[in-house]
């Protein structure tokens, strides 16, 4: 399984690289995550340099697709060209965005008649859609999720695993990464986060 992790230029590191990681200590089970750029290289909003490892076209043949953010969001949601790069399908591929990420799937008409979560300085944003942000750091409505405030990174790569392969993968991989002597309660934590933010679609 793979996951392609949009990462724009004008990018939050934190955004795409927490997730990006969580997700490959899943390698050995087959799921890998990939930095998936428009351009060759990309520079993050710190002046990060990183070159994609993925083009964007790989996000028609990924399995889950993550949006990253960053301070050029409504840039791209601006750029009809760059969107008709976005071809996703929420009927075969597991859809996140992280931040300001929502505003790209609200742009792409991908969150009618759900809530999301963004950051705060997205929200006014993200509310111009008509679309509801919720006070939480992560909300999933069928196969399309988003994640608020820049460590809930960790919840949506937790939903990831979760629904490719199972609770106790995540369990493990976020336990992992735990600060030490914290590790029971930010799993739980996580866990809590991803059921507490979940909706089942019928």
């Amino acid at each position: 399984m793979q996951v392609a992790v949009v990462t724009f230029d004008g990018f939050n590191e934190l955004d795409s690289f927490i997730a990006a990681a969580l997700i490959n200590r899943c390698r050995q089970d087959g799921l890998a995550a990939y930095i998936t750029t428009p351009t060759p290289t990309v520079t993050s909003m710190n002046g990060v340099e990183v070159s994609g490892q993925r083009p964007m076209e790989f996000v028609t043949e990924a399995d889950v697709v993550l949006i990253g953010s960053g301070v050029k969001a409504r840039d791209v949601i601006a750029d009809d060209r760059m969107l008709s790069r976005l071809p996703l399908a929420p009927s075969r591929q597991l859809i996140g965005a992280q931040c300001s990420g929502a505003l790209v799937l609200a742009r792409l008409g991908l969150l009618p008649g759900m809530a999301a979560c963004t950051d705060m300085k997205s929200r006014p944003f993200v509310e111009a859609f008509d679309i509801t942000v919720l006070d939480a750091p992560f909300h999933a409505e069928g196969n399309v999720a988003t994640a608020g405030g820049c460590l809930a990174s960790q919840y949506l790569a937790a939903w990831v695993i979760t629904r490719t392969l199972g609770e106790a993968a995540a369990r493990d991989v976020v336990g992992y990464v735990a600060p030490v002597g914290e590790n029971q309660e930010t799993v739980e934590r996580a866990m809590r986060a991803v059921r507490a933010g979940e909706v089942i679609l019928s």
